[in-house]
């Protein structure tokens, strides 16, 4: 199975493609630059970059991959929440586009879930294991029992 993934929840666009053996192709844009600028993130000059960017960002990886690498994708997974809301609209109207062109399904991934358990893209990750997420706003430290069996140990809010 061929799984095309979107992210664009802050301030990076991210796009790749993974199959059962793991990461099969990515591409990033980073904003780092732009938003410096400001001294942190503006939300609407993200989703404004998210949506400039991500039909390119997908142009360069589809170019940088075998021949009917789109006509093979069986399933489009994007972030769904949390994040900017701008920028969250931007990936998933993308990823829904694509998804209903091709016929195939469209997979919401919690960004939080998808940290704690991107190691297993890789390799097996043991259960129960425990993940750590921190951000500029929180940080929380988490249980994960199994796939989508998350226990919150203890948290800040920054």
């Amino acid at each position: 199975m061929l799984v095309l993934g979107i992210q664009s929840s802050c301030d990076e666009t991210a796009i790749a493609l993974c199959d059962d053996g793991g990461i099969v192709a990515s591409a990033i844009s980073s904003q780092a630059d732009l938003h410096a600028l400001f001294g942190g993130v503006v939300p609407e000059l993200a989703s404004r970059e998210h949506a400039r960017i991500i039909g390119p960002l997908l142009d360069a990886l589809l170019k940088s991959s075998p021949p009917g690498t789109m006509d093979a994708i069986d399933r489009i997974a994007v972030t769904r929440g949390p994040g900017l809301l701008g920028c969250l609209l931007v990936g998933v109207a993308f990823a829904k586009a694509l998804a209903l062109a091709r016929g195939i399904p469209l997979i919401g991934v919690d960004h939080l879930q998808a940290h704690l358990l991107a190691a297993d893209i890789e390799q097996p990750l043991p259960f129960p294991s425990l993940g750590v997420l921190i951000s500029g706003g929180h940080t929380h430290l988490v249980e994960v029992v199994d796939y989508g069996v998350f226990n919150i140990i203890g948290h800040t809010r920054d």
